[in-house]
């Protein structure tokens, strides 16, 4: 039997916001972007605004409308990286296999001969008291047999709880659930199973697993191993022993993106980003791709798979552009992004392709890390493409140094 945690922090941000601004710490309180800049999106809330209904990614506006005496502060995540470490830190005197799972969450197995679920609870409880008395903020934890119940535990009860899933109980707590609460299962499966007649987790858990196959292909054998707790995946140890699996930046920009010079500014600005932190990391991407989301809030994603891996920011920017455009309507776009994955380390013998130029390929890769250094030094902003300077709030971002962190996608674990 394994004994798996999931700690969850309650209302991240807007816990250590309030942390460190005890004038608002008994106020609705929301972390959001900014609202001039078309960011004004909820990004966590406290317990109070979230009382007046206050949701997590809905409009600043419409949040206001709930909740008038809403307090929104910016994000300030190089603080919740810190804290994020802290938490980390504790997990970590606990088991040396803690997955995270963005900043705010983490898996730790605490799997060991004479584990039982009586003495997992009370490894749970003694996290969550040092959380709350060492960094002055709450978790929730589940404890269950697999990540995914784990998962659902922490979510089960909140704020500043534990709950327990066993073997034994859980067709009692998880079948009734809905299925939208199954990690994963977004607003398209949830219509999807909906229609299919699948309300709640017990309702997927009893579907013929073949009927799952039928309308989700290989993924209907892992939504049927989630809902009956048969699966087996492990959790990984530290971050800092996993192997980085893709990376990536997006932005949603002040206004929309209507002409291919529009395009070129931001995509440049995200390339530079992205190539940046590739070489960094002494790693090379064989798979360039892109995420698109129109004005109409319609977004899709398209990718391509690279002759030879690069970390060459012009390789890359090229590319994607190339992809932007080919895969863009008449429809203007409100945000894009652009991701490298199937990631090696640079030094990795590859079969170079008949019309790859390596002495030029060098040279572009000698010259990124001689701006590289010049930007360590004076500031990302110090070198830019002509480009750039044609509209410079559309290209006065950061998003090497200011990116959103977002959870490491479960599903390349299986895929």
């Amino acid at each position: 039997m394994r004994y798996i945690l999931h700690s969850d922090c309650n209302s991240f941000y807007a816990s250590v916001e309030c942390l460190y601004r005890p004038e608002i710490r008994n106020k609705p309180v929301a972390v959001s972007g900014n609202a001039d800049d078309r960011h004004g999106i909820i990004l966590t809330k406290n317990q109070i605004a979230k009382n007046f209904g206050v949701k997590t990614g809905e409009a600043i506006w419409q949040a206001r409308q709930k909740c008038p005496e809403l307090v929104t502060v910016p994000p300030n995540f190089p603080l919740y990286k810190r804290f994020s470490k802290m938490t980390r830190e504790i997990y970590g005197e606990y088991s040396e296999k803690v997955e995270p799972f963005g900043l705010d969450e983490a898996w730790l197995d605490i799997s060991g001969r004479d584990m039982n679920f009586q003495k997992a609870k009370a490894i749970a409880e003694e996290i969550r008291g040092r959380i709350k008395y060492e960094l002055g903020i709450t978790v929730s934890i589940g404890v269950s047999f697999n990540k995914i119940f784990a998962k659902l535990g922490s979510d089960y009860k909140k704020p500043d709880a534990v709950t327990v899933i066993t073997d034994k109980n859980y067709k009692y707590i998880v079948w009734p659930l809905p299925v939208e609460n199954l990690l994963f299962v977004g607003p398209a499966t949830k219509k999807k199973l909906n229609n299919m007649g699948i309300y709640t987790i017990g309702n997927l858990a009893n579907c013929p697993l073949d009927t799952l196959v039928s309308v989700f292909g290989k993924n209907g054998n892992l939504l049927n191993q989630f809902a009956n707790g048969s699966d087996k995946a492990s959790v990984a140890f530290s971050i800092s022993h996993q192997d980085v699996k893709s990376i990536g930046n997006s932005t949603t920009t002040y206004r929309d993106l209507k002409t291919v010079e529009d395009i070129k500014i931001v995509a440049f600005v995200l390339s530079d980003s992205v190539a940046r932190r590739l070489r960094e990391q002494n790693l090379k991407a064989w798979v360039v791709g892109v995420s698109i989301r129109e004005n109409n809030l319609n977004s899709f994603t398209r990718q391509r798979k690279l002759s030879i891996p690069t970390d060459i920011t012009e390789e890359i920017a090229e590319n994607a552009i190339d992809l932007f455009l080919k895969n863009k309507g008449e429809t203007p776009l409100r945000s894009i992004g652009i991701s490298l994955s199937e990631l090696i380390p640079s030094d990795t013998p590859v079969q170079m392709s008949f019309f790859c130029n390596a002495k030029n390929n060098n040279r572009l890769h000698n010259l990124d890390c001689a701006v590289d250094s010049l930007k360590k030094r004076f500031g990302s902003y110090c070198v830019q493409p002509a480009v750039m300077l044609n509209d410079p709030r559309l290209s006065g971002f950061n998003p090497k140094d200011d990116h959103t962190i977002h959870p490491v996608g479960y599903f390349t674990k299986y895929i």
